[in-house]
């Protein structure tokens, strides 16, 4: 078989698996939110609320992650429609980044054409305290891994342009939203790590000497994924406690997690609010 051959097999699997999935999705989106650790659950509150088990869409990676529930839930914020991921899928669980990727290029499929994607993170600087809300400006991939290698999935583009791939319009209008809230929200830079182990005190350093504020082992992925389909982002990270040599208590995922349950509440209200407001442009962006 030759490289084109098998590069226009694997596109076709590519394209039937996400069709296949998303025929069987119970509404159509114009925004997706990816929900992060401690935020899952808030999806239920999501007006007209209907969901989907994760294990019931045909190919889709299962979470086996504590606080990653595995489901999909429809329904409305103010006039938006909104398809809400309650947990996400990592690559330090097994999967590759395709996979972790199929998330976002099933909500463009289901006709999204903006991304929220939400985290807990590590306090890579002394800027951040545990419970912070950072505004994603930018990030670092240090997972070293890339959902687009191999041939071009459908509706991609081959070079997205990484300069903004976080939407500076939706970075001004969750702010703006922050202040009429009365919400800290501190703009910064992300790291991404492939995980599943904290960094090492060296590590932070070196972290924090590249410019990151804060450290997760998720998110770059996805918002790869939506920068090559033209999607719009917007990111903000719930930090959940100083990274390994900053503080002074061992890590452990349940109390980051418990951090993230307590800061949920304040991160939902701003989510819900940026989605109702209608100068999002949810529906309004080209694809492409």
């Amino acid at each position: 078989m030759s490289i084109r051959q098998f590069a226009r097999e694997r596109i076709s699997v590519l394209e039937s698996d996400i069709t296949a999935m998303a025929a069987v999705l119970p509404d159509t989106a114009d925004l997706a939110i990816i929900l992060g650790s401690g935020l899952g659950a808030y999806a239920d509150e999501l007006e007209n609320a209907r969901g989907i088990k994760t294990s019931d869409v045909p190919g889709y990676p299962v979470s086996t992650v504590a606080g990653h529930a595995g489901r999909i839930v429809f329904g409305t914020i103010g006039g938006t429609r909104v398809m809400a991921f309650q947990g996400r899928i990592h690559m330090y669980e097994g999967y590759s980044p395709e996979q972790v990727a199929i998330p976002v290029r099933l909500a463009f499929a289901a006709g999204a054409r903006a991304l929220i994607v939400t985290n807990a993170s590590g306090g890579a600087s002394r800027r951040f305290r545990a419970g912070d809300l950072m505004l994603i400006e930018d990030h670092i991939n240090l997972q070293f891994r890339n959902p687009l290698r191999g041939p071009v999935a459908p509706n991609e583009s081959r070079w997205p342009d990484m300069c903004r791939c976080y939407d500076e319009g939706l970075k001004l209008l969750a702010e703006q939203t922050a202040l009429e809230r009365k919400i800290e929200l501190k703009r910064g830079t992300l790291g991404a790590v492939l995980g599943p182990t904290y960094e090492t005190p060296a590590e932070v350093k070196m972290l924090a000497a590249l410019g990151a504020d804060g450290v997760c082992m998720s998110t770059v992925p996805e918002v790869i994924a939506a920068a090559a389909l033209g999607m719009r982002v917007l990111g903000i990270s719930c930090v959940t406690n100083a990274a390994s040599g900053l503080g002074g208590e061992k890590l452990s995922h349940d109390d980051v997690q418990a951090v993230a349950n307590r800061a949920a509440t304040q991160l939902w209200s701003l989510i819900t609010a940026i989605a109702a407001k209608q100068d999002g442009g949810w529906r309004l962006r080209d694809a492409r």
